[in-house]
This record gives structure tokens, sequence and C-alpha cells, in this order.
């Protein structure tokens, strides 16, 4: 059955950054597809509710709260998962964010932290993460990365740069790591979480970043999830060093800034 490739029993993933939106709903569809979670994030309260909806599909979550920002606490996350849960399959990078800024105002310090935040916590758990994958049957990585990291607007230079080098990480680390472990990213576009509870919460705002997007919504997060779920799986068992992009269609941002010409 072409469902049967879907299906991720009995293996264990680690997903960041899983207390609230894209994370979360990655965490409980990866439980419903059978496997284990190792769940982390800042705050614990929001984790603990994540690991109970793991927990109603049936499979064990292990809640880590930390900063993640931290390379070595990120970094610990893989020897959790082989500890707690004895094994790592699966690791989903959903780390990341960098505040919109004018370019004056874009110092090379927020650069050089946007930098880190995107993709230096992301190449730490990945190279923690590989000893344990080749240890087993191999595995997957998911990075999420975003519409911005391919198109250009004002105000998302170090989000922007920041999100393309993982893109481009993600090609890189696949070539590095074939054939036993496969390595993809989700570009994103704008999702319903709470980035976008300005956005959300304003009738005009909401209705301006529709009608900008070709599928005139805004995305679900259990939609992003549903496609790193097919790129953990065996259902995507050929594809590796690809950008999927889970974006509604968007070729540039959907809402200006309203940043001024210089």
């Amino acid at each position: 059955m072409i469902l049967d490739r879907f299906h991720l029993a009995d293996r264990v993933a680690i997903v960041t950054g899983a207390g609230r939106g894209i994370g979360a709903a990655t965490a409980v569809a990866l439980a419903e597809a059978g496997a284990d979670v190792v769940v982390s994030a800042r705050t614990e309260e929001q984790l603990s509710s994540v690991a109970e909806r793991v927990a109603a599909t049936g499979r064990r979550a292990v809640v880590v709260a930390a900063d993640l920002s931290d390379l070595d606490a990120v970094a610990a996350l893989a020897g959790v998962a082989e500890s707690e849960l004895g094994r790592l399959d699966v690791v989903v990078n959903n780390l990341g964010g960098a505040m919109p800024r004018s370019l004056l105002d874009t110092s090379p310090r927020f650069l050089e932290t946007a930098f880190h935040f995107n993709v230096a916590t992301t190449h730490a758990l990945v190279r923690a993460a590989v000893p344990f994958m080749l240890a087993g049957d191999g595995g997957t990585v998911v990075n999420i990365s975003s519409v911005m990291g391919r198109t250009a607007g004002r105000g998302y230079l170090a989000y922007g740069t920041a999100k393309a080098a993982l893109a481009h990480y993600t090609r890189l680390a696949a070539k590095d790591l074939a054939p036993r472990i496969r390595v993809n990213a989700v570009a994103v576009g704008s999702v319903a979480t709470s980035a976008l509870d300005l956005v959300m919460a304003s009738d005009e705002l909401r209705t301006t970043m529709e009608q900008g997007t070709p599928m005139k919504r805004i995305g679900d997060p259990a939609e992003i999830a549903a496609v790193v779920v097919f790129l953990a799986s065996p259902a995507s068992s050929y594809v590796t060093g690809k950008v999927i992009e889970a974006d509604g269609g968007l070729e540039g941002p959907n809402l200006d800034l309203g940043l001024p010409d210089l």
C-alpha cells in the first residue's frame, strides 16, 4: 500500500522549536505517523502540552526545555534521543527567525546573530546526530527554511540571507551525507503561527497578505507538518538535497513593510 511508505513506525525524531506553531504541529504529525519524539524549545509549559498531544497518539515524547541558541545545548539533543528513546532517525531543524530591519539598521552583529540562530544551530545538531544515525539504519534531516531565502523584499536582509544559507547548507549537507542520510528542506511562506499574531489579529493586514498570496489564504502549520512527514518518511526515499516550496505560490513578500527609499 502506498500509504505504508509514509509510516515512521518505531522511529525516533528530534524537533527543535517544538513548543508551538510549525514545530508543535510537526512533532504531533510525526507521532501520528508512528515516531517517538524529542521536543525542545525554551518554554517547558508549551512543550508539556505538545508532549500530551504526542502521548495521545500512543507514542512517547521526551521534553527538553533549553535555550537552543546555545550550540552545545542543541547538539546535546542527539544524545538525549539515543539515551531516552534508544535511537535517532529523524532531525527536524525548526529553529530560526530574525526581526525585519532596514539595511542601515542591520548591523554586522545582527547579521551574525541571524546566521547563528538559523544556520549554526542546524549544523550543530546535524553534526551531533550523524554518528547515531549511521549506527542505525541511516536517517533523514529536514530543515525549515523560508520563501525569503529565494525572493527579495525590503527589510528581510538578515532573515533572507540566513534562510538562503540554510537552503544551500541543505544541498551541501545532502552531498556529504548521501547515501545513508538524506537532507532536505521546506521553504515556507506565510503560516498562521505566533510570528503572525499581529497580522492575524488585524482584518486589514490579514486580508492584504491573503490577497497577495496566489492561494488567497494564510497557511496552516499542519500543512507544513505534512510536507515534513513526507520528507522524513520512506515516501521520499529517492529525494535528497531538495528544497520543497510550501508557500501558497508566493514569488515575493505578500506584505509591504513600508520602508522608504533612501
